[in-house]
């Protein structure tokens, strides 16, 4: 399987495992993440329409130290599968999406009929971050995952895509009591918004691997 993601730091830290996870299980999954820190939807489009060679190239995990458009990536490969994601500060905003989504998707289909499109769902911040947007939110980790589920859930819907459920995982996690750093756990990021860089990050591996291959985390030797 080839994955594409056309995303951020987020989509960074789902990728990041993923291709050793998968080869645990026998499987050979092989993941590129385009890379803008911070990217939204509005700027995927319009470098999409520019076709400017913007992103940060990575490949399984590693920066391959070179600068590639959109199109350049898509052409490059005959992808299984191409990732969407709106930037994390906007996730819950749902006049954020459009006419970005759209316009994304669009572009990405009429280069890549044959790849099966999904929308990779990001998380809330932690209940206690810094992040400076986290205002938006009004510093409630729980408006955040609601305003975020439901804009994901509509677009998920309008589109017809299915979606890749880490923001919903993430969340189940930090409801399981262990990554609960307000009441003296660990934290599952590393800075209040971005995984962190083992569990964290392994934990979304195991997410998209069972989304996308339909192998159960408790079957990885990884």
């Amino acid at each position: 399987m080839k994955i594409l993601c056309i995303g951020n730091s987020f989509s960074q830290d789902a990728a990041y495992y993923l291709h050793d996870a998968a080869a645990a299980v026998g499987l050979d999954v092989d993941i590129a993440n385009l890379y803008i820190g911070g990217c939204s939807l509005e700027y995927h489009f319009k470098y999409s329409q520019t076709e400017e060679a913007m992103y940060g190239y990575e490949y399984n995990g590693k920066d391959m130290d070179r600068k590639v458009s959109i199109k350049e990536a898509i052409n490059e490969c005959a992808w299984d599968v191409i990732t969407v994601q709106q930037a994390s500060h906007d996730s819950g905003w749902m006049d954020s999406y459009e006419p970005f989504m759209g316009g994304l998707i669009a572009y990405v289909k009429n280069l890549a009929p044959q790849a099966k499109l999904y929308l990779h769902k990001t998380w809330a911040y932690d209940a206690d971050s810094v992040h400076p947007c986290f205002m938006r939110y009004n510093r409630n980790q729980n408006e955040m995952y609601t305003r975020l589920s439901n804009a994901y859930a509509a677009m998920a819907e309008k589109y017809n895509l299915p979606v890749i459920p880490s923001g919903d995982v993430v969340q189940a996690l930090r409801q399981s009591g262990t990554f609960t750093p307000c009441m003296g756990e660990k934290a599952i990021t590393r800075d209040g918004f971005h995984m962190h860089l083992l569990y964290g990050r392994y934990a979304l591996a195991l997410t998209w691997l069972k989304t996308l291959c339909g192998e159960m985390a408790t079957d990885n030797t990884y």
